[in-house]
């Protein structure tokens, strides 16, 4: 499993984007709780997980910034 692209973040709408961040910090929190109780198999998937919510609240924050310029 390769890091996520950008790209592909940028390709969501608004409420896509939302329910993706929602699914990835439901993910992280199930990840904690398996670390916590030595159930984790893939240690590595931490960074994959965080790195994709880092990408998708940067495109949501460019948005934002787009639509405050717009105005």
């Amino acid at each position: 499993m390769s890091l996520p692209k950008i790209a592909d973040s940028r390709k969501l709408n608004d409420q896509e984007l939302e329910a993706r961040v929602l699914e990835l910090k439901r993910q992280l929190f199930d990840l904690r709780f398996k670390k916590g109780t030595r159930q984790l198999d893939k240690p590595h998937q931490f960074k994959h997980i965080r790195h994709e919510i880092a990408q998708l609240l940067t495109v949501e924050r460019e948005r934002q910034i787009t639509a405050v310029e717009a105005e």
